[in-house]
């Protein structure tokens, strides 16, 4: 399995604005999440289009109009997206759940290549379908706290341009201190204390 630039984008793109939610801004705009990721805009309006027909984000219209979770974000679970985007986690389409095709070995009951493949699969799925947005949310943010990394989607809520963006007539004030930053409550739970 190899997860394509596209399905890297999507999952980039869900996590920003899972951390964007966390922190008190459930709307993102494309332009935010093109400019936070280096994304080019068509390209990723595509994809947050397509993760709309896949019930992971809502669209807003309008000036503040933007995309936010179509569900709680400890529901989505990150196996689902990478199949949404990407198709099957199987490496080889013999062991597939969702898109199994017969295999051209002539005894595919005993192909040990298949056996192989097959726990392969399942450690892929076990990893991607055990975390949920919710959860890389809650690490991703204790680690920026930990780090005293700014966050810019907070910064942006609270007024504060980021370096080389500043506006006419606006005054620059210095970012909140990332470690005075509250765990949000949707991902107190850990990954492990719900296994």
């Amino acid at each position: 399995m190899r997860i394509s630039k596209r399905g890297e984008y999507a999952l980039r793109a869900m996590i920003d604005i899972g951390i964007a939610s966390a922190l008190g801004k459930p709307i993102v705009q494309i332009s935010e999440l093109a400019e936070q990721e280096k994304l080019p805009v068509k390209f990723l309006e595509q994809i947050l289009m397509q993760l709309k027909g896949g019930g992971f984000l809502v669209s807003k219209r309008g000036k503040r109009g933007g995309y936010l979770l179509g569900k709680p974000m400890d529901t989505i679970k990150f196996g689902a997206i990478i199949r949404l985007i990407d198709g099957p986690l199987a490496p080889i389409s013999c062991v597939s759940q969702t898109a199994y095709e017969r295999c051209t070995c002539p005894d595919e009951a005993h192909c040990g290549l298949r056996m192989l493949m097959f726990d392969v699969r399942n450690a892929i799925s076990d990893i991607l379908d055990k975390h949920s947005l919710g959860d890389i949310v809650q690490i991703t943010l204790r680690k920026m706290k930990r780090d005293r990394v700014p966050l810019p989607f907070l910064m942006r809520m609270v007024g504060i341009q980021l370096a080389g963006k500043s506006q006419p007539g606006h005054v620059r004030r210095q970012p909140p201190s990332p470690a005075s930053l509250p765990v949000p409550s949707t991902a107190r739970t850990s990954a492990r204390a719900r296994a």
